[in-house]
């Protein structure tokens, strides 16, 4: 019985020791730190994660249309560099949560997600 219970507390040790997994992440911010961060940085891809009819009936200038849903576990041609500058926007923040979640775990290591267009006081274009 003493064996068994000494054999029973060293597992719970070593499981309580052991190293906690890292996950990938990406950062959060406003939609005030995207825009001087766009105003500041240069170099950065500012990626509209909604679909294709959201996309053309208004978006970000400049932004390109992956959407959220066809973001998996393969590469993405139109996101090559993983240590680029990636700002992440959707409607209202929670698909580019998903999305920003995705690419973090595709390896990406520069993401940001800013929430979503609804909330953007700055210029949209239409097409």
């Amino acid at each position: 019985m003493k064996k068994l219970l000494s054999v029973f507390l060293l597992a719970i040790l070593l499981v309580g020791c052991s190293a906690p997994k890292e996950t990938a992440s990406y950062r959060q911010i406003s939609m005030d730190e995207a825009i001087t961060m766009m105003e500041e940085e240069s170099g950065y891809i500012i990626l509209d994660v909604r679909t294709p009819e959201e996309f053309a009936d208004k978006h970000i200038p400049g932004a390109v249309n992956i959407p959220n849903e066809s973001i998996g576990t393969e590469e993405i041609p139109e996101l090559p560099d993983k240590d680029q500058l990636i700002l992440v926007y959707c409607r209202s923040g929670n698909r580019s949560k998903q999305a920003a979640e995705k690419l973090a775990a595709l390896g990406y290591t520069n993401v940001v997600e800013f929430g979503g267009i609804n909330s953007w006081p700055g210029e949209t274009v239409s097409g």
